[in-house]
């Protein structure tokens, strides 16, 4: 039987003022209309709801029994379809995760769990690990937020903008390269490490140097930044990442920093997430506290940026640009392949 969920509001009125004049008054209908409602629930119920005694209209026993959930299910309804209740971050208790590359979390992931706890003590996160290959959670809702290096393609995933990075090169301190101005003939005559999650052993520097006739000699492959970083402290290695990210674990290694020899595009860092979560306040709090995380990365530049960059400048030859930035987006540092 197809029932008209309206009849609830009806009946609800009806079980609240007793009488068919009461409710049709204060749903703003007619009473004939309140009337015929009346007759439907009956015959939706196989009971009498109202009854005569006398000059008045006294609820039948069933119509008792049905009174308190009945209106809870009509406010539960208004609920359900009014606008959203101002965001309570004091009460909130929601389970978020984020999934970002493994050298942002580094640099971000304690800023945000901090910020998010002290502003939300019930909200819970979860940091999980990249996968090894692309997957549909954010589609499927089992991820929240997302770090990427390129914007979304998908129509029904959004993307924020949220910083761009340079890449430079770490290696330990008294590398061969720190002992004299780094030249492209230099830098492609080290031996090399990528950061790829997938093993790979080529990225988009390879192909720009290609493009201009010069091959670099990569070496290894380290699934994470942080594995990298620790390599390129233990051994000769060379790895080319972006700066801001991965400034804190440089430092806190003591490995030095060095220019690129040649020109590559900025990196971009995006912020993904689905667009059902477009109006969710709780949602846009997260991804108005992340952004304002992870922008923090991207401060002014110390007095020992400034002379990195002024070193960078002074490269008397630098590569040509090798490839549109919509390539070089997929060089991984931010998500690393």
């Amino acid at each position: 039987m197809q029932l008209d969920l309206n009849l609830l509001t009806a009946l609800d009125a009806l079980l609240e003022e007793g009488s068919v004049a009461g409710a049709a008054a204060r749903l703003h209908v007619t009473a004939p209309a309140m009337s015929r409602s009346l007759g439907r629930i009956r015959k939706a119920t196989g009971d009498q709801i109202l009854v005569r005694t006398g000059h008045s209209m006294v609820p039948t026993t069933r119509a008792l029994a049905m009174r308190a959930p009945v209106h809870t299910l009509v406010q539960q309804a208004h609920q359900l379809l009014s606008e959203q209740p101002e965001l309570d971050l004091a009460t909130l208790e929601r389970v978020f995760t984020v999934r970002w590359h493994d050298a942002l979390t580094a640099a971000c992931g304690t800023a945000l769990i901090a910020a998010v706890h002290r502003q939300a003590p019930g909200v819970q996160l979860r940091l999980p690990a990249e996968p090894g290959t692309d997957t549909p959670e954010l589609r499927r809702a089992e991820v929240d937020l997302e770090s990427s290096s390129s914007r979304a393609t998908l129509p029904d995933i959004r993307h924020r903008l949220v910083g761009r990075d340079r890449l430079v090169i770490a290696v330990r301190p008294g590398h061969p390269l720190t002992e004299r101005p780094l030249s492209i003939g230099g830098y492609t005559a080290a031996e090399h490490l990528t950061v790829s999650r997938r093993g790979r052993l080529r990225d988009p520097i390879d192909d720009a140097l290609t493009a201009h006739g010069h091959e670099r000699r990569v070496v290894a492959a380290g699934p994470t930044t942080a594995l990298a970083l620790q390599l390129a402290l233990d051994t000769d290695l060379v790895i080319s990442l972006p700066d801001a990210v991965t400034r804190a674990a440089r430092e806190q290694l003591g490995l030095t920093t060095l220019p690129l020899p040649f020109h590559m595009p900025d990196v971009p860092l995006y912020l993904l997430w689905h667009q059902r979560y477009d109006d969710d306040r709780a949602h846009t709090w997260l991804r108005e506290t992340a952004t304002e995380t992870i922008q923090a990365l991207f401060t002014p530049p110390t007095a020992t940026q400034q002379a990195l960059t002024a070193r960078s400048c002074e490269v008397p030859a630098p590569l040509p640009t090798a490839c549109a930035a919509d390539t070089c987006v997929q060089a991984n540092p931010h998500n690393a392949g």
